[in-house]
């Protein structure tokens, strides 16, 4: 069965974020809470932070789950 993958994107750059991976560590929440609210649904805003915030919060994820997506 492939892994479910979803795209986040605010066209400067994509988050993928790989579910399965996901061991619920809530860095991303934590971390940055205005796009990353797993109460909401897409439970990833692209548009609450700039570019680059996002970039950092993404790097911190442990599991693999969020990534930024390469052109």
């Amino acid at each position: 069965m492939p892994l479910q993958t979803h795209h986040y994107s605010n066209g400067e750059t994509t988050v993928v974020w790989k579910p399965s991976l996901c061991t619920h560590s809530a860095i991303c929440a934590k971390g940055l809470a205005e796009v990353f609210d797993p109460r909401r649904r897409p439970w990833i805003d692209m548009s609450k932070a700039e570019t680059r915030q996002i970039i950092d919060q993404v790097r911190k994820c442990p599991s693999g789950a969020l990534s930024i997506a390469e052109k």
